[in-house]
């Protein structure tokens, strides 16, 4: 995406649509002055857990939710009853955390590795470390220190465990906000020792008015295949819209139109285009690709074991999902979605041929291909 975007990052959202119950927990635990020292926020992705995240973090850093329960930092009395937590725009704490300058707040994401030249597959210890030394320091402003890890479900063991040790004796004044996409994978030690904040998929107006908010240009029809396609996750529908989505899905099913059968030519004539080369400011076609190929393959193996008719969303959708289950079904769907992920992963972590692991995957969707 260009610098020009558009889109806000979860941090620069100053509006929450969706999760009224969420939010509300929160703020009665913040009006409390009994505020949990771990916060787990789970669900699907792109639907908001990130934006809720920061929201609380403003919150707090706003002064609300005060040690001694008292006045705010900016003279402001803590609620007596907990409607929300919105920070305006015009707040100065607002444009810290937009801008990731705020001095009682660090944020835990995938590093860049300097010696590949891109970000990592994973959240390291090295990522992590710094966690500690932060929450021991007092507050600069007199408040809270907080840290946003996101997402949790990116550390690798080591990360994890440096995690947990924080998690066992948590300092003073200092809150963990963890994202996760799937909390399943997490070790069940950090899951038991975080309040807990499950949240849903958006509904289909939801996502239609978020994206009305965001991509503005959007013509009717194309909004509408968004949202179908977005599943409750404005994060998809976005990602669709803005990283050529529709058209990698199109080309998708293109060169699965006569499966079982897969033309070789298809294949190579889809591979060029995910593979080609992109300026810095752009998105990855093979990233994009791959990530929908798996969303769809994902897709396809629940709608089979749940007996449910595919949808025709795209062009050619409908119809090569019902032919992949009949020639695979759901359990063989699955476990060819499971070899490609892991063969990808690999696959980029070791820098090999993004072209060759895009042929290899269709052929793992092959009737013949021996599952794991």
């Amino acid at each position: 995406m260009s610098e020009e975007r558009s889109i806000p990052l979860p941090r620069e959202s100053e509006n929450l649509i969706g999760h009224e119950a969420a939010e509300s927990a929160m703020a009665e635990a913040v009006a409390s002055g009994k505020i949990p020292h771990a916060w787990l926020i789970t669900g699907p992705s792109g639907i908001g857990k990130a934006t809720l995240a920061y929201r609380f973090a403003r919150h707090v850093l706003s002064g609300a939710g005060a040690a001694d329960e008292g006045p705010g930092l900016f003279g402001d009395e803590l609620p007596k009853t907990a409607v929300g937590m919105h920070v305006a725009r015009e707040n100065p704490v607002f444009a810290q955390v937009a801008a990731g300058s705020h001095p009682d707040m660090l944020v835990i994401e995938r590093g860049y590795d300097e010696k590949r030249k891109k970000m990592r597959g994973e959240i390291v210890v090295d990522d992590v470390r710094q966690i500690g030394s932060f929450l021991r320091l007092t507050p600069s402003l007199g408040g809270w220190r907080v840290v946003v890890l996101d997402s949790a479900d990116e550390m690798n063991r080591n990360a994890a465990n440096a995690v947990l040790k924080l998690l066992e004796e948590p300092p003073r004044q200092a809150l963990l906000l963890l994202v996760s996409h799937a909390p399943g994978r997490l070790l069940p030690t950090i899951r038991s020792r975080c309040r807990v904040l499950r949240l849903g998929p958006l509904s289909d107006a939801q996502v239609s008015e978020l994206l009305k908010q965001h991509v503005p240009e959007l013509d009717a029809a194309t909004s509408e295949t968004l949202v179908a396609l977005s599943e409750g996750s404005i994060g998809r529908a976005l990602s669709l819209a803005a990283d050529g989505g529709i058209d990698a899905l199109r080309e998708l099913f293109k060169a699965l139109g006569n499966y079982p059968q897969v033309s070789d030519l298809a294949v190579l004539e889809l591979a060029d285009r995910w593979t080609r080369a992109v300026k810095a400011e752009e998105s990855d076609p093979f990233e994009t690709g791959v990530g929908l190929l798996d969303w769809w393959l994902g897709r396809t193996a629940r709608d089979a074991a749940a007996g449910e008719a595919p949808v025709d969303r795209i062009p050619g959708m409908g119809a090569a999902a019902e032919r992949l289950a009949a020639t695979l079904g759901p359990a063989g769907i699955a476990d060819r979605r499971a070899s490609i992920t892991s063969m990808i992963g690999r696959g980029s972590r070791l820098s090999l041929d993004k072209r060759q692991m895009l042929v290899d995957a269709f052929q793992m969707l092959g009737p013949d291909h021996a599952a794991p």
